[in-house]
């Protein structure tokens, strides 16, 4: 969203590295390990200035308080929905109308059922602590696919011939599941690639710039395999699949 609005002077980017310990976040990726202009080397600085001995997880995205260090908020749809309607005056002359009027109301049942069932759908497989409840989160999932599957046959995006929030909602659950949800949380019934409408949605996104170039597939997966230990206790991050197949030509235009 950064990155299509034309963002990135106005709301800076502190980079966390893949890998963290059971205090969470670092800035490894930052010259020095820390936050370019918070100065800290963890995320979690932010949570405590915030609420002092923060009890839960330490997420990211999160958006931090540049003059106090504070955290602001960690509801990423939330954070999205902010960089468009709260920021627009800093937008680029050619940002695209993320959330058009006429489509707003089918857009939210879109994007609740795409959160509820495929964004939040995976996690809901990986982590099942029953086989019982594994094969209804399971079901749950592929059915939601099945639908996008559907609903992408005749149109280019989501929401028809117009690119929008609900896109950039799906997109970073489809980027990563090849490479994460269908081996790691056992999303396995088809690969990604496996389902022709939604493959060519996915490049054509991939493709799109501001989408591709936030994507670093060796951080996903060692993010997900190393420090999900409870899941994969060996540590071992899988090589593939190869990360070219997302260059190759979608057909959707």
């Amino acid at each position: 969203m950064r990155g299509l609005l034309g963002l990135e002077d106005v709301i800076s980017l502190g980079l966390c590295g893949p890998t963290h310990d059971e205090r969470s976040w670092t800035f490894d990726l930052d010259p020095g390990g820390k936050d370019p202009v918070l100065g800290m080397e963890r995320l979690q600085e932010a949570y405590f200035r915030r609420f002092p001995g923060y009890p839960r997880g330490i997420t990211v995205p999160a958006v931090v308080e540049v003059a106090t260090g504070k955290l602001v908020t960690n509801d990423f749809p939330w954070i999205t929905h902010d960089f468009f309607h709260e920021w627009r005056e800093f937008h680029r002359p050619d940002a695209p109308d993320l959330w058009p009027a006429d489509l707003r109301e089918e857009m939210e049942e879109v994007m609740e059922r795409v959160f509820t069932e495929v964004n939040n759908g995976v996690y809901r497989c990986g982590f099942a602590g029953s086989q019982r409840a594994y094969d209804r989160s399971y079901d749950r999932l592929f059915a939601a696919l099945d639908w996008l599957e559907e609903r992408l046959a005749d149109r280019r995006y989501l929401m028809g011939d117009r690119l929008t929030e609900a896109d950039v909602r799906l997109f970073t659950t489809l980027a990563r599941f090849d490479a994460v949800y269908h081996g790691h949380f056992k999303c396995n019934r088809q690969k990604l690639t496996e389902l022709p409408n939604l493959w060519a949605y996915a490049r054509d996104l991939y493709q799109t710039p501001g989408f591709g170039e936030t994507i670093d597939f060796d951080q996903i997966k060692a993010h997900y395999y190393v420090v999900h230990a409870d899941i994969n206790p060996t540590r071992i991050v899988p090589k593939g699949p190869d990360p070219a197949a997302w260059d190759e030509p979608h057909g959707r235009g």
